[in-house]
């Protein structure tokens, strides 16, 4: 764990509100000059503490208005290894987010389509079809609103 003070915290709120901004730019931001930005920057990036830099795409600008939350319990643990279960899982392109959860479900999908005959479509074709699903559960996302977490990370 790395060991961050009130400037290292602001940068990372900085970063994930817009990480195209120059290290001049953050520094001026926070009150610091330019290389000390870059070096703290570096620093985070060296440590584990920033794992690259993302775009946020607008999936509806894209064509993909519907996004789902799925809720994925293996019926067959034993005989189908989870590894199978998410290698396959990750190579479907609607399915954007993959996570191994404790609770009632196996797994947590967020999965977008065009629309909700398109997303049947995927559910149908590609997600029942894969290695050891059992039961499965789906919220249709209505709106969103990001906020920043503590240290600015979404």
């Amino acid at each position: 764990m790395i060991d961050l003070d009130d400037t290292d915290r602001a940068l990372l709120r900085l970063l994930a509100q817009d990480a195209t901004r120059g290290a001049g730019a953050m520094g001026r931001a926070l009150g610091i000059s330019q290389p000390a930005a870059w070096r703290r920057i570096r620093r985070l990036e060296e440590t584990g503490a920033i794992r690259g830099q993302r775009v946020a795409v607008d999936r509806a600008a894209l064509g993909f208005g519907v996004t789902v939350f799925l809720g994925i319990k293996l019926a067959t643990k034993g005989r189908v290894s989870l590894e199978d279960f998410e290698r396959a899982v990750t190579a479907i392109p609607e399915v954007q987010v993959v996570q191994h959860v404790l609770g009632l479900f196996d797994y947590r999908l967020r999965v977008v389509a065009r629309d909700l005959a398109d997303f049947e479509r995927v559910l149908r074709r590609r997600i029942m079809t894969l290695p050891g699903v059992g039961q499965v559960e789906a919220n249709v996302l209505l709106s969103e609103e990001v906020r920043p977490g503590p240290l600015g990370a979404p």
